[in-house]
């Protein structure tokens, strides 16, 4: 599978998968300034500079890099972004810190990982009554701890 990617930025960097077998392909941050702050509790949107053509039946999936959650405390704040098929615009990426210290993106520093994933897209109909299953309603804890 190709990906047409536009650099909407010269500084810009195409993603790249650190190794034969990554998954992801690392997203660089792109921005006018050489580094952005965020303070403990706080999201920015970091900009990759990058806009992409994802194939229809797909989308992209922004994950948080894990290096950059487990040592810096930083990750996507909606968890997993989504970039539509149809989308044509920057792919940035809302950075969270879930740290008690304030953190700093870098120019071109990685700050999370981009993977191509298949989708369904089912059309959904109300209905009265649903099929019985042995959980039923049983909600969240509903199997306890153990």
């Amino acid at each position: 599978m190709r990906i047409a990617v536009r650099k909407l930025r010269e500084d810009a960097v195409l993603p790249a998968r650190g190794s034969a077998e990554a998954a992801g392909a690392d997203l660089r941050a792109c921005m006018d300034e050489e580094r952005i702050e965020l303070a403990p509790g706080e999201t920015k949107l970091i900009g990759t500079g990058l806009s992409m053509a994802v194939p229809s039946g797909y989308f992209g999936g922004i994950f948080a890099r894990s290096g950059l959650s487990v040592k810096e405390g930083l990750r996507p704040s909606n968890c997993v972004g989504v970039v539509d098929s149809d989308y044509r615009g920057e792919v940035k990426v809302a950075l969270y810190n879930d740290s008690s210290q304030s953190r700093v993106i870098e120019r071109g520093e990685r700050i999370a990982q981009l993977l191509i994933l298949p989708y369904l897209a089912p059309e959904f109909e109300e209905a009265e009554t649903l099929d019985e299953t042995g959980r039923g309603d049983g909600g969240f804890g509903h199997t306890g701890k153990a």
